[in-house]
């Protein structure tokens, strides 16, 4: 059964309509409708729902990318900023009412939910025209896809890995790590080189926690026909989190408050100087350095290693861009999205971010210019970066914070890796209805 349920009230959206000057666009789209002739949508206006705070800089973005697409279609773009803290419960009341736009940007844990609910267009055969399936980073795309269908076109996505104190590896000649034993081995020389420093803070985030499930080889959960069933208490997930438990019991890398931080909080630690590694997202280094000079050239990033080699999979979080069913003109509509999630607008718009557009070209370019504190995420996101299950149920087991819940039980001392495991999965099976 489709869902449109939760009628709640609409959140205040700031509006702002852009209507393009014309002249000086380059071509960015194809302006093709699919029979071979460029587009003439003059006179429509396609409604557009952005998400506010990405970009700091959006709106002269958007007055670009208007005169480009008004030059490309004719067409006119109504941009409207939603607030992320109240952007679901939007997307819920606009669905059951019919009010939808014609194009939102939606979360990559959100697609398959709203894809669910009849209120997406699969977008599959657009981005097979085009071309684009194999163009897209394909753990973007799959976070997209729900029951064959393709609800939403990679935009833009962030990815985690390992950011360091280059100084104060350098100072200590100790090298990144590059295997699990050698990131234990990394925080032991670090800790005893300061032992007031937390040489990796563990928070119970689970864009933290699921790089180690995933590296041992195990899984979030597991589809079988159309039942999801956890896999956080199978053998493989519960040796990637018995090491994460290790570092904290045996190696001390760890300090007991992490076991209620989140992300933030390890950012924030590490910005002041008492942490020696974290694991946070590309858009990290910039805001730390443009917030504390004095760490200008003292950072460094390495992917999150596999336990012999390689990268654990890190989870690349973002957003698609996705077409209702409800838009009047779907061809103008798709032309607006390929025109944002490739080429020089997707390349702007992750500039002008800090993320990453979510096209494997764009991502070689920048791996290959070799800035060492964009490289290495780069490489993280193009060949090892996945996603959370693709199920509508997935944002009840978010809601719940079962992985955070487990992670603080495992940090706190509260419960063993396998126990604590066990807990998570009964939980997780029982949202799942399996």
């Amino acid at each position: 059964m489709k869902r449109t349920t939760r009628l709640l009230a609409l959140a205040t959206a700031t509006t702002l309509t852009l209507t393009a000057c014309g002249g000086g666009g380059e071509d960015t789209g194809s302006g093709d409708d699919g029979s071979g002739e460029a587009m003439d949508a003059t006179g429509e206006t396609l409604s557009v729902w952005i998400m506010e705070g990405t970009n700091p800089d959006a709106t002269p973005f958007f007055e670009e990318v208007s005169t480009a697409f008004e030059e490309e279609t004719g067409a006119t773009l109504d941009i409207q900023f939603i607030p992320w803290a109240s952007a679901h419960d939007q997307f819920v009341n606009s669905i059951a009412g019919g009010t939808g736009p014609d194009v939102a940007e939606v979360g990559t844990t959100w697609t398959p939910e709203f894809g669910d609910a009849g209120a997406l267009m699969d977008l599959g055969p657009q981005i097979e025209e085009s071309g684009l399936g194999d163009a897209y980073v394909s753990s973007v795309l799959e976070s997209g896809t729900y029951d064959g269908a393709v609800y939403g076109a990679p935009w833009y996505a962030g990815v985690r890995s390992i950011i360091y104190r280059a100084d104060l590896f350098e100072e200590n000649g100790i090298e990144p790590p590059t295997t699990w034993d050698e990131l234990a081995e990394v925080g032991d020389a670090l800790k005893e080189a300061d032992p007031d420093l937390i040489p990796f803070p563990i928070p119970n985030s689970t864009f933290t926690t699921t790089p180690f499930i995933w590296g041992a080889g195990g899984e979030i959960a597991v589809q079988e026909g159309d039942t999801w069933t956890s896999g956080l208490d199978s053998p493989e997930s519960v040796e990637g989190l018995a090491y994460l438990e290790s570092l904290v019991e045996e190696h001390e890398l760890s300090t007991p408050a992490a076991s209620t931080w989140n992300e933030a909080d390890t950012r924030d630690a590490f910005a002041r100087g008492e942490a020696g590694m974290i694991i946070s997202g590309s858009w990290t280094p910039k805001s730390i350095v443009e917030a504390n000079a004095d760490l200008e050239g003292k950072l460094g990033v390495v992917p999150i290693p596999g336990p012999d080699g390689g990268m654990s999979p890190s989870f690349a979080g973002g957003s698609h861009l996705s077409v209702f069913e409800t838009a009047e003109n779907q061809d103008l509509a798709w032309t607006f999205v390929e025109m944002m999630t490739t080429g020089e607008y997707a390349e702007m718009w992750g500039e002008q971010t800090g993320f990453f557009p979510a096209t494997d070209d764009l991502l070689t370019r920048l791996e290959e210019a070799e800035d060492p504190l964009v490289a290495p995420f780069a490489l993280q996101m193009k060949d090892g970066s996945a996603t959370l299950p693709v199920t509508p149920l997935w944002g009840q087991v978010e809601g719940a914070q079962t992985i955070p819940a487990m992670m603080e039980s495992i940090l706190g001392g509260g419960a063993d890796a396998q126990e604590a495991a066990t807990t998570a999965a009964d939980e997780m099976n029982e949202i799942f209805g399996s």
